[in-house]
């Protein structure tokens, strides 16, 4: 495999891990030279959380408002600002996000769905998506359970880009 020198003349290990030059540092992978393709990633994730909130969550009674509508926000701003967040995530154009959040017993299913026509893939704007609207129900519900706990935050699935699709 080929690669070419990236920023400063860097070039990728020599195991091939394009995430570190040849001193093993981490460093951000030149993607300047990829095409621009449709790509999709989607995570999930769930808020484990008592019976009491799931019944506020039902009833629209939590004390702090809509919760269900602040994770889905908190989830959209988020994918947004994923290159903040992640040092080496790449600054994409974010071209649509959906984020989900479902009741059901035991807590809230969490999924976000992350669009872009850019030359990486979005699956870290998805993972960021899924756990920031998770950490937002959280705190919209903690005056309510200080036990609420977010698990199982995984991309599910991508497409586009040279490696294809995937699917868990």
């Amino acid at each position: 495999m080929s690669h070419q020198p990236g920023p400063q003349g860097q070039q990728p290990s020599q195991k091939g891990f394009p995430h570190l030059d040849v001193g093993g540092n981490a460093r951000m992978v030149d993607v300047s030279g990829k095409d621009v393709t449709v790509r999709e990633a989607r995570a999930e994730g769930f808020v484990v959380c008592s019976a009491e909130v799931v019944a506020a969550l039902r009833d629209g009674t939590v004390p702090k408002g809509d919760a269900l509508a602040v994770a889905r926000i908190a989830g959209i701003q988020a994918a947004k600002r994923t290159p903040e967040l992640v040092p080496l995530a790449h600054p994409v154009a974010v071209h649509a996000v959906d984020v989900v959040a479902e009741v059901g017993d035991g807590g809230v299913a969490l999924m976000a769905t992350v669009r872009t026509a850019d030359r990486t893939g979005v699956e870290m704007e998805a993972l960021t998506a899924v756990a920031v609207a998770g950490l937002a129900l959280v705190d919209m519900v903690k005056g309510l359970d200080k036990r609420a706990e977010i698990t199982g935050v995984r991309v599910v699935a991508k497409s586009g880009g040279r490696s294809g699709d995937w699917h868990r």
